[in-house]
């Protein structure tokens, strides 16, 4: 590559060429990036690790997953075979899914609804409602844990499911992402079709919900995660082992004085994959929902 460089001389240009450019003297871009590169590396392998782990640990026996074996094993179907003889895995399956799937469906319906009233139908008095619901929040779940079991006990609750989705159908979170999201929803096609004569009931199923598709996909994945890992709840309202969940069933290894941690390790893989199965089918539009709400 030649240079050329101009020198204007009494009114006249003169060019030169000054011969071949000096090679550049900087870093090269891929050094500048490797700080970077091996940042996230590291960041990545301790994210996998532990899954990688928990799926080689279902393979082996006891004393290899104690002395962190990380090669798989052949003890997959022996581990399998203890676990369904010492505990009822396929009854947890089932309490699990039904708590999971009702609980997603009935807080999807009652939150979007009141997302949806407390911004379409806006007042001061609904912000006061939602400030209040925000509070709400702050407040532990132990500390309404009790009062919690005392009523359902009176109502004759215990040990239904029903009692283990009630205080989880309704979260101020979801209200929230609803009506964040129901913000960006344009008035004017509420307007239109309330002119065309559509009831508020069917502006909500006909118009807002298939907008707010993405909005709905991501509180299902909180909804069926939170559910589905829910420990301490079912844990009390439960009393009877037979209603077990995935969570209850797991802690039931830990309760032992010999603790197999082959099996356990089992245990807890079968746990996690509805979990990751529900996460991977609806990634894009749990980013897309989360992502519009914040907006």
């Amino acid at each position: 590559m030649i240079v050329v460089t101009s020198l204007v001389v009494e009114n006249a240009t003169v060019v030169r060429p000054l011969g071949p450019a000096p090679a550049s003297r900087g870093v090269p871009r891929w050094l500048r990036k490797a700080p970077t590169y091996i940042f996230l590396t590291i960041v990545a392998v301790a994210s996998v690790y532990p899954l990688y782990f928990m799926v080689v640990g279902a393979t082996n026996t006891s004393p290899d997953v104690l002395g962190s074996r990380l090669l798989p094993g052949g003890n997959l179907f022996a581990n399998f075979r203890a676990l369904v003889a010492a505990q009822d895995l396929g009854g947890a399956l089932w309490h699990s899914s039904l708590n999971a799937v009702l609980t997603t469906i009935a807080a999807l319906a009652v939150c979007s609804i009141a997302g949806y009233g407390f911004e379409v139908f806006h007042s001061k008095g609904k912000d006061r409602v939602m400030s209040l619901l925000l509070l709400a929040m702050m407040i532990p779940f132990a500390a309404t844990m009790i009062p919690l079991f005392r009523m359902f006990a009176q109502f004759g609750l215990l040990n239904s499911t029903f009692a283990v989705i009630l205080p989880a159908i309704s979260t101020p979170f979801l209200i929230l992402l609803f009506r964040q999201s129901a913000r960006s929803f344009p008035h004017e096609v509420l307007e239109a079709a309330r002119i065309d004569g559509l009831s508020e009931f069917w502006i909500f199923v006909r118009i807002f919900v298939p907008t707010m598709r993405s909005t709905y996909a991501a509180a299902a994945v909180i909804t069926f995660m939170n559910a589905w890992n829910n420990f301490l709840w079912p844990r009390v309202i439960l009393v009877a082992n037979r209603y077990q969940t995935m969570p209850m069933l797991i802690s039931n290894f830990r309760a032992g004085y010999v603790i197999d941690y082959g099996v356990l390790m089992l245990a807890v893989l079968i746990a996690s994959l509805p979990t990751m199965i529900v996460f991977l089918v609806l990634q894009r539009s749990f980013a897309n929902g989360i992502t519009g709400a914040i907006k």
